[in-house]
């Protein structure tokens, strides 16, 4: 279950029939599903110490004029504005901890760190998940088409999501709501939209007022600019979830990515490169997931072997869907795909 009891995390499609699930023994799930502390607690932990310790090395290379701020910024910012994206998410799908308190510590802390706020962004997931991929339902598509690659590009620090992000915590700050925000976010829901954002804006503020008087740019190169600088990570990740592949269909195998990732990489994206399979069961722990994999595995179809496997096949698809919106990679699946 979510830790928001007004939050009902639907796995439907706008199609008449059920979305296809690869078969699982209901056992083995309610296994899968079941949530610990232990495990996380380890893992938001090693985050936070690890936040710390190049939080400290930016602090001091600083202050010391080194050159050695650069790489200690980039680790830092890795862990800050890439790191925290998967956090919210799977901190929104209330997978994580069993304890309903530690989740939402966690929640607000990546919330803040990414500049999104989580009262509309779970509802913006939801649809997500009941309409993965389908033109004009899913919110969430990251590379309509034809694909705007300059903006992606601008990613790398945030800038196009990033922008975004910020002007709609400003509207939300006002009290609006914009017309698409307005079909999936309930009314009585608004107000808590409205209240986090002027939190956050103030923790901002507060931040650009102290760094102002300090006269030194260090408060903002640990809190609110590594939101941008420190992304790159995310977009570089999250891009290959379902660029290039199929919209309109109600078969996750082909319309979303498994990827193997190694340990490093994979602890920074909180195994979200399981993406195939969270989606067929997104009420299983990101630590549950490879688990779930090894279980469904023969029934998926070929896992890439790596981020440079995965950019292979999806920087060409999105280069021709420039020209030919309608073109997407065909994907082979165990069975007949489920249009």
């Amino acid at each position: 279950m979510s830790n928001f009891p007004d939050y009902k995390l639907s796995i439907g499609t706008p199609h008449t029939a059920e979305p296809y699930l690869s078969p699982i023994p209901r056992k083995k799930l309610k296994t899968l599903m079941q949530r610990q502390n232990k495990i996380p607690l380890r893992d938001y932990s090693l985050w936070i110490i690890l936040l710390l310790i190049t939080g400290g090395a930016v602090t001091l290379a600083y202050n010391a004029g080194s050159w050695l701020v650069i790489p200690a910024m980039l680790v830092y910012g890795i862990l800050y504005g890439g790191a925290a994206h998967s956090r919210i998410h799977e901190c929104g799908h209330g997978t994580p901890f069993r304890t309903l308190w530690l989740n939402t510590i966690f929640h607000h802390m990546a919330s803040f760190m990414c500049l999104k706020n989580l009262h509309a962004w779970k509802w913006s997931h939801a649809k997500h998940h009941t309409h993965t991929i389908i033109v004009a339902q899913d919110p969430e598509i990251a590379f309509p088409r034809p694909p705007n690659l300059l903006a992606h590009a601008s990613n790398l620090l945030n800038i196009a999501a990033g922008v975004a992000e910020l002007r709609r915590t400003i509207n939300h700050a006002r009290g609006r709501l914009s017309d698409d925000e307005k079909q999936y976010i309930p009314a009585d829901e608004a107000p808590k939209v409205f209240k986090l954002a002027r939190i956050h804006l103030a923790l901002l503020g507060g931040v650009v007022a102290v760094s102002v008087g300090a006269q030194s740019w260090l408060p903002l190169l640990l809190v609110g600019l590594p939101t941008f600088y420190g992304s790159w990570a995310h977009h570089v990740l999250s891009a290959t979830q379902h660029a290039g592949l199929a919209e309109n269909a109600g078969d996750y195998r082909i319309n979303t990515r498994t990827i193997y990732l190694n340990p490093v990489v994979s602890f920074i994206y909180s195994n979200m490169n399981y993406h195939i399979e969270h989606h067929m069961y997104p009420l299983v722990p990101y630590y549950s997931l490879p688990a779930l994999h090894e279980e469904l595995k023969a029934d998926l179809p070929r896992t890439y072997n790596g981020l440079g496997d995965a950019y292979r096949e999806m920087l060409p698809a999105l280069w021709r869907q420039r020209k030919d919106p309608d073109y997407f990679v065909s994907r082979a699946v165990p069975g007949a795909a489920q249009g």
